[in-house]
């Protein structure tokens, strides 16, 4: 629904066009920014917990976290198509057109969880039969990988939720469902963990129940908050049709971020196997990895989540230097955001691995690697805006080329090589080296992007 003026019923201008560019950045992302560090103390906390099952319960999560990425990823791929469609689409007061994107994703939204539930029900076993042969580990995984593919359809409509209230400006609502959800999370994590207030003892099984049961709570605030903030887009059961047209319009952008997504749940898998291959507990450091980055990866994230609606809008207004401004803001921010994750990965190691109930093998191992990896966090910066700026301008598959250089030409050759030619410690080193060659390829495309689609709005 249009925001109109009642003087001359015009449109009223939308905030992304016209408030002074660093106000409107931290307008536009420090909710989100908020909300994902909420996420991120989520996903430190499950893992804790289940920590305190044993090391492999925990490794059997770690090792289902390549099929959660796939969830996020299609969802997420979905909602960056959504989010830069419907964004363009009110730069260009195209309000027919920014109904009929938010429609269409929600038909969408439901088809990508038919398939995971599917997934959950007849693939789980076989999932994690190809990972390990330890039983225990391999009947925890099951248990933790079929409720969350069973139940995925709250975490699908949360994020498609989510970004519908990005596209136009309204983040606040979404650090609401993001922090709700994350907050009922940590709460009944212990709860169905270990039994406490008269529920049953689930373990690992537990943990997946408090995870899709905070998801179920942010899905319905924020169908709630769409419905009754959102005056800029119109729901209607008449109008959730597929459209040819705009399904093809946001999968041109939102494949490329699927797969860009997906590539990351592949290349957890292939290191995964690598560190299998030395032990059990190697594969374990890895998660605890990925769990303890998110705090600084996370509120990347959602500063990009606040940087893709403003630069598309203005795209779609041909407002060139709020694009560039934007993004010289954002890459400073998410600098600043990774010197803080180096300096903690490299002064306080062990005081970060022994929250998870770490061995000493465990510590071992997860010093070195948390030293090491961490030394890749500021290129990081760079190349995590630079794709924000490509899923804005509509050329998503670029972050797609910048991905696969990443981690499927470089990471897991490298660290295969690294592995067979020098042992564990040496695996760490992939990292940094697949993020300067993915540094390189991001300037590279940005300054054909730039030739191509910025210089011209001059």
């Amino acid at each position: 629904m249009e925001q109109v003026d009642q003087k001359n019923n015009a449109p009223h201008e939308n905030k992304m066009g016209t408030m002074p560019v660093p106000k409107l950045l931290v307008t536009m992302s420090l909710p989100m920014i908020i909300s994902m560090l909420v996420q991120a103390l989520y996903n430190v906390v499950d893992s804790i917990f289940v920590s305190q099952i044993n090391e492999n319960a925990l490794t059997a999560v770690s090792l289902a976290f390549p099929i959660q990425n796939l969830i996020i990823a299609v969802a997420s791929g979905t909602g960056v198509g959504v989010n830069a469609l419907l964004s363009r689409s009110l730069g260009e007061k195209n309000y027919e057109q920014a109904n009929r994107a938010a429609n269409t994703s929600v038909l969408l939204t439901i088809c990508s969880y038919v398939i995971f539930a599917l997934i959950g029900l007849f693939g789980s076993r076989l999932f994690f039969n190809s990972q390990t042969p330890d039983p225990q580990i391999r009947e925890f995984g099951y248990q933790y990988m079929s409720i969350v593919c069973i139940c995925s359809f709250g975490v699908f409509m949360q994020i498609t939720m989510e970004r519908l209230l990005q596209s136009t400006g309204l983040t606040f609502y979404n650090m609401i469902t993001q922090g709700v959800g994350a907050i009922l999370n940590i709460i009944f994590d212990p709860i169905l963990i270990f039994g406490y207030f008269g529920f049953p003892k689930m373990g690992v099984a537990g943990a997946a129940a408090a995870t899709v049961f905070g998801q179920i709570v942010a899905m319905c605030l924020g169908i709630y908050f769409n419905l009754r903030k959102n005056k800029e887009i119109q729901f209607s059961l008449k109008k959730m049709r597929f459209h040819g047209p705009t399904v093809k319009m946001i999968y041109i952008v939102g494949v490329p971020s699927i797969l860009m997504m997906s590539i990351g749940s592949v290349m957890t898998f292939g290191m995964n196997k690598i560190l299998l291959m030395f032990s059990s507990t190697a594969a374990a450091v890895f998660g605890v990895y990925f769990k303890l980055q998110s705090f600084f990866f996370m509120p990347v994230f959602g500063m990009n989540n606040g940087i893709v609606p403003i630069i598309a809008f203005n795209y779609g207004a041909r407002s060139k230097k709020r694009i560039m401004d934007t993004m010289k803001l954002g890459c400073i921010a998410a600098f600043c955001m990774m010197i803080l994750g180096l300096a903690a990965f490299n002064l306080v190691p062990d005081l970060l691995l022994k929250m998870f109930n770490a061995s000493d093998e465990l510590l071992a191992i997860g010093r070195q690697a948390l030293r090491t990896i961490s030394l890749s966090f500021p290129l990081a910066a760079f190349g995590i805006v630079f794709g924000s700026v490509f899923q804005a301008l509509g050329n998503g598959v670029y972050s797609l080329i910048v991905s696969i250089c990443r981690q499927l030409l470089m990471l897991l050759p490298s660290a295969w090589i690294l592995a067979m030619t020098f042992g564990l410690n040496a695996v760490w080193w992939s990292f940094p080296i697949a993020e300067i060659v993915s540094f390189a390829v991001s300037v590279f495309l940005f300054r054909r992007i730039y030739a191509q689609k910025i210089r011209p709005l001059e």
